[in-house]
């Protein structure tokens, strides 16, 4: 029997990757690169789409160069992206017709508080499974439309489309201005704050209501089916995935059953909890969301925590204060000492996500006192994570009644062993890292080549992941609680320190 090989492609937040898998799940090769941060003003995140196109191409010829394999070699080709960033581009010249708004991005927070004047953040959650927030593509491609002169009259006559990142991808592969696939998938299309949870279709009263017209929408599709056939470089390999990171690392980490859950650490990091075949509601701060749909298959819901820093905070302890010099020294600095000298850092860069929702939250560092060191700041940036980590549990166990026994860990940060005791520690359960941490990647593949017959199903695909190392709870109740209590304190601290303009 020929050996298959899927690739998937993860635009993600800072870097755009490639990665081959074998039928084993295995990796055959990697490429990876940067692509620039833009930011305009405080508060404001922008990519260059179409500098990220370029890095996509770039990383596929890499990665194929590396295994040695020509295109005509791929059984598939799967799709995972930063979800939530959102682009306009022109259909008839193929380019953006501004910078891409990145997830991170709290332009739209004045808007936002517009569309919950008399109902509340909740207003479209019901429907939608989120709350009104910044976060979320569509009230960013409606600060476009009124933002970029003479868009909207564009916009309302077709010659424009949006995307999130996953859709500009799809339709660049497929052929772009030359017969591009305009579509995305149930995952990424649940983030906009436009689709209805139950109907997977866009939703005519919050269009209508965010005056974003339906014209520009690509077409909602299932995560793992054959959207078109690759042009270029990739010349008649099938595109068949399309999952946002989250949903992809979901699938990647074998969490199918209900019950599962998994935390992946980037630059912000996200807990998933399956919770089966219905959207279960939050009345926690968490967002209701779509775990991942295969083919005419039923979808399958998760509750999700979605944490915006957390690597990022280690990124800002390197970059902006200088107190180490590379990302990994910071485990090194941080075990040197036993505790955080009584110090909490709540990195409220540019508000709080889950379970709080808060855009007017500010980072604060508290507990100083003269006794504190950069080793004890350095412990708390680690532990800034843990904690956000326990409190979104908290939150999945009031909305789900489900407890979690064990939590399946993937990112750059599982690397740092301190982080994963600490952990381990604060949510009182095993955390367990699997063999293969590309999971994000790897969901994509997966889903990929199950569109296209290199797997049969989720059984063969729960039979190849395997665990890498397992930390197990080593703190006692009584400390934990109250190192919790303390952080919670802090994260009071760093409410209501934002005002809009003109508030």
């Amino acid at each position: 029997m020929t050996e298959k090989f899927v690739a998937a492609i993860d635009q993600g937040t800072t870097s755009s990757r490639c990665i081959i898998f074998d039928q084993a799940g295995a990796i055959v090769a990697v490429d990876q690169r940067e692509h620039r941060q833009i930011f305009p003003k405080p508060g404001w995140v922008e990519h260059d789409a179409t500098e990220i196109w370029s890095k996509v191409q770039a990383v596929v010829a890499g990665a194929l160069a590396k295994a040695g394999m020509r295109a005509d070699q791929l059984s598939a080709l799967g799709i995972t992206n930063q979800r939530e960033t959102t682009v306009l581009w022109d259909r008839a010249t193929g380019k953006p017709v501004h910078n891409a708004i990145v997830w991170q991005d709290t332009r739209t927070s004045a808007l936002c508080a517009q569309l919950g004047a008399e109902d509340g953040q909740d207003r479209f959650r019901n429907a939608t499974g989120l709350p009104l927030a910044s976060y979320f593509s569509g009230p960013k491609a409606a600060w476009l439309l009124d933002n970029v002169p003479g868009l909207r009259a564009r916009a309302e006559r077709g010659e424009i489309a949006f995307g999130t990142i996953d859709s500009w991808l799809i339709w660049n592969l497929t052929g772009a201005t030359d017969g591009g696939v305009h579509v995305t998938d149930v995952t990424n299309a649940s983030r906009t704050m436009l689709m209805n949870l139950e109907t997977l279709q866009w939703d005519s009263s919050i269009l209508a209501a965010m005056n974003v017209p339906e014209a520009i929408l690509p077409e909602i599709r299932s995560s793992a089916e054959v959207y078109g056939t690759a042009v270029g470089q990739l010349a008649g390999v099938p595109v068949a995935s399309a999952l946002g990171d989250q949903q992809a690392a979901v699938f990647g980490q074998a969490c199918y059953d209900t019950g599962t859950a998994k935390n992946t650490y980037g630059t912000g990091s996200f807990l998933l909890l399956n919770t089966g075949g219905r959207p279960v509601p939050s009345k926690s701060g968490l967002i209701t969301t779509v775990g991942y749909k295969i083919g005419d298959q039923a979808p399958v819901y998760c509750l999700e925590g979605s944490i915006a820093i957390t690597g990022a905070l280690v990124q800002w302890f390197r970059d902006q204060l200088g107190l180490i010099r590379s990302s990994d020294e910071i485990e090194t600095l941080a075990a040197s000492v036993e505790d955080n000298g009584g110090a909490y850092i709540v990195p409220a860069f540019s508000g709080l996500f889950a379970p709080y929702w808060r855009s007017d939250a500010r980072g604060v560092i508290t507990g100083l006192t003269r006794y504190v060191t950069k080793a004890h700041l350095a412990r708390a940036v680690l532990e800034a994570t843990s904690w956000q980590t326990r409190e979104v549990v908290d939150a999945m166990y009031q909305d789900s009644g489900v407890r979690i026994t064990t939590l399946k860990v993937d990112g750059g940060m599982t690397v740092n062993r301190l982080l994963m005791q600490h952990q381990a520690d604060v949510l009182g359960v095993p955390v367990i890292r699997p063999k293969v941490s590309e999971t994000t990647c790897l969901g994509a593949a997966y889903a990929a080549g199950l569109a296209t017959g290199v797997w049969s199903g989720l059984d063969e695909l729960k039979a190849h992941w395997q665990r890498d190392v397992e930390w197990v709870p080593e703190m006692e109740a009584g400390p934990r609680e109250r190192e919790y209590e303390n952080w919670r304190k802090a994260v009071e601290r760093s409410l209501g320190w934002h005002e809009e303009d003109g508030a």
